[in-house]
């Protein structure tokens, strides 16, 4: 347990205790200062109060930060990717296959429990079941994957996936021939009305999605597509392709009935990541090689055109 004690200057009255908190703590996010508050481990001039209190000049502000809660999750060892890490983050090629985080019904063969045998030191703020999991990729996507490794560099990282300053480069199959080189899909995403557990180009409750994307070759029946994200929807590509009628191979939730190859997944693969490192500040790109299976997928259909 950690006391920090603060006493609220002139420039700093009339400001609400959390965005002040906030601006104290930059290696913490506004959310957990807010449950702590609530939870009555912040206390002014010796006073229980409120997020929204409003500070005067003089408040002395006494803030105890409760140490981090172990993992219920068990460490599991696994073959992982190391693609670069340092202090701060570890970025990796995840396989195809293999689940970020913990979900119902499968607490013990994630990526985390991977992590949890790899590193000492993870990044709390996703949480006892998302430790450092700053973004994900779906179970059968494989590529690059980020981690933070503390909570500063999560919060960071975070918010440049938010504020879209990140770049998300892809590489996918379709089925069909596109009939056109490159193109921008611009299509709100939302929960699938029909069904939940799906998402779909809708606009209710939805939020605008950007997809561009440039043919890299003509294949057999099949178009090899290099895609660039602009916006960070749940299986934005996967939606996209299906509704403008050339679904990812593979796929078979946004098939729409489509037949596809025998493949085993989604031949979609996150083929680069850029951000800016978030201690140092500087722009990095990190890449993952083709998989296997899309390669030998490839050139399977080039031999048939």
């Amino acid at each position: 347990m950690k006391k920090k004690i603060f006493t609220v200057s002139q420039k700093n009255k009339g400001q609400r205790l959390d965005k002040f908190l906030a601006k104290k703590n930059k290696e913490l996010s506004r959310s957990y200062l807010q449950k702590l508050i609530n939870n009555d481990k912040v206390l002014v001039n010796g006073q229980e109060v409120q997020n929204s209190y409003t500070m005067s000049t003089g408040d002395e502000v006494v803030l105890t930060i409760l140490p981090a809660k172990e993992p219920e999750l068990q460490p599991r060892h696994m073959e992982l990717k190391v693609i670069y890490e340092d202090k701060d983050i570890i970025v990796l090629n995840k396989k195809a296959g293999t689940i970020v985080h913990p979900v119902p019904g499968n607490y013990e063969n994630t990526l985390v429990n991977g992590l949890l045998a790899y590193v000492d030191n993870l990044s709390g703020i996703g949480g006892v079941k998302r430790p450092g999991i700053v973004h994900r990729l779906d179970k059968n996507t494989s590529g690059v994957l980020v981690v933070a490794k503390n909570d500063k560099s999560h919060k960071n990282l975070v918010n440049q996936f938010k504020e879209r300053k990140v770049k998300k480069i892809y590489y996918t199959v379709v089925d069909g021939r596109l009939p056109y080189k490159s193109g921008k899909i611009d299509a709100p995403i939302g929960r699938d009305a029909g069904n939940r557990t799906k998402m779909a180009v809708t606009k209710k409750n939805s939020k605008r999605a950007v997809t561009l994307f440039t043919v890299k070759e003509f294949l057999n029946g099949y178009t090899f597509l290099r895609v660039e994200l602009k916006t960070g929807r749940t299986h934005q590509i996967r939606v996209h392709f299906s509704h403008i009628g050339y679904p990812v191979i593979g796929d078979k939730r946004y098939s729409n009935g489509k037949s596809t190859p025998v493949v085993k997944r989604q031949l979609l693969h996150a083929y680069k990541l850029g951000i800016y490192h978030p201690e140092s500040g500087e722009w990095q790109e990190f890449t993952a090689d083709i998989p296997a299976d899309l390669k030998n997928f490839i050139k399977e259909q080039r031999k048939k055109v």
